[in-house]
């Protein structure tokens, strides 16, 4: 088992390739994505962050670990109500690890429920790990599975989980998250756009696990698809810290019911974003708190909208990282999220 995470929380069916694939800079990676390559032929080098920037993060997480667990324990429960015990977690490598874990421990401690838990790949428009999922269900009941994840952006995994499982007889296709701002998840622990503070750190909150990969010359015709395991890490090691953290705020009381709200889907958003920034692609746009993260972490930022420019407790960290980049933040109308990332056209730059 390559990762950090303990054998007991995950089963993590995703092939070692460790060594075989040089991490590219942020720069040159954004140039081969935006020149045509599929970004999970490559690598990024994982962000450093900076003692600002941790700091930033250890208070985040302080800050929202209580409402993370507090979508934990409603999602947990939405998900029990419609499996039963039988539930088999799938998560979605690699965001969706870390929630799956919380998931099941919710379960293992409020109703003695030791359920199935595995982290497989899917990627945008490459689909899910076939070969991954058939090995899910040869042991278990296509019934039983729920696939989760951690949260929604525009609602595109999710979309490519229902495109992923047709022709898998009884296989249910929605995914269950806990920030569902998009509308686009079946079951969510809610649908506002709040930080959950793994979203602030790639692999160091991700059992050291690289995000994953698939390319022809790593992934052979019958193997899961890859993924790194950054070892030399391991002293910065924050993927415990975060679980161990908000599994001390589980409520078994009853869950919070979610107030009612009319907002527009996310893709409708993105449109108009699209359209108020004269933007052709709608790729290059990344709404929710945890996207706009990414963007700063793993992309090259063009700028990044906000609902506004005081909200400190929500978008401290954002502020933060685009200072350090030199990164223009705008207030802007959002209507179903905090904050929202443009990437950079290569082309403009």
């Amino acid at each position: 088992m390559f990762s950090s995470y303990k054998k007991d929380d995950v089963n993590i069916l995703l092939k070692d390739i460790t060594g075989q694939l040089k991490p590219l800079s942020t720069d040159e990676r954004e140039r081969l994505i935006q020149g045509g390559l599929h970004y999970s032929e490559t690598l990024p080098l994982e962000y450093e962050p900076s003692a600002q920037y941790v700091k930033v993060y250890e208070e985040a997480l302080k800050r929202y670990a209580p409402i993370t667990a507090q979508a934990v324990g409603t999602a947990a429960e939405k998900i029990l109500k419609f499996h039963g015990n039988n539930v088999v977690l799938v998560s979605l490598a690699r965001a969706g690890t870390p929630i799956g874990i919380l998931l099941k421990r919710y379960l293992d401690k409020k109703y003695n429920l030791c359920v199935p838990h595995y982290t497989i790949s899917i990627i945008r428009d490459r689909g899910i790990d076939k070969n991954a999922l058939d090995y899910i269900l040869e042991r278990h009941s296509a019934k039983d599975v729920r696939f989760v994840d951690g949260w929604t952006g525009k609602g595109v995994i999710a979309r490519e989980v229902k495109k992923a499982v047709n022709g898998y007889k009884g296989l249910n296709a929605g995914l269950a998250v806990l920030s569902d701002p998009a509308f686009a998840a079946e079951i969510c622990g809610t649908h506002e756009d709040f930080l959950i503070a793994s979203s602030l750190l790639n692999c160091t909150v991700s059992g050291l696990l690289s995000r994953t990969v698939l390319r022809s010359d790593l992934i052979g015709e019958k193997d899961f698809h890859g993924a790194a395991f950054y070892s030399h890490l391991k002293d910065k090691d924050r993927t415990y810290g975060f679980i161990d953290t908000v599994e001390k705020y589980f409520d078994f009381g009853a869950p919070c019911e979610e107030e009612k709200c009319e907002c527009v889907s996310g893709l409708e958003e993105v449109s108009r974003i699209c359209k108020d920034f004269g933007i052709d692609d709608v790729n290059l746009v990344k709404p929710s708190i945890g996207e706009a993260t990414r963007v700063l972490l793993r992309r090259v930022p063009g700028k990044m909208l906000v609902h506004s420019l005081d909200d400190f407790p929500h978008l401290g960290h954002i502020y933060t990282l685009a200072e350090e980049k030199g990164v223009t933040v705008e207030e802007y109308p959002l209507k179903n999220y905090k904050a929202c990332g443009i990437i950079q056209k290569i082309s403009d730059i």
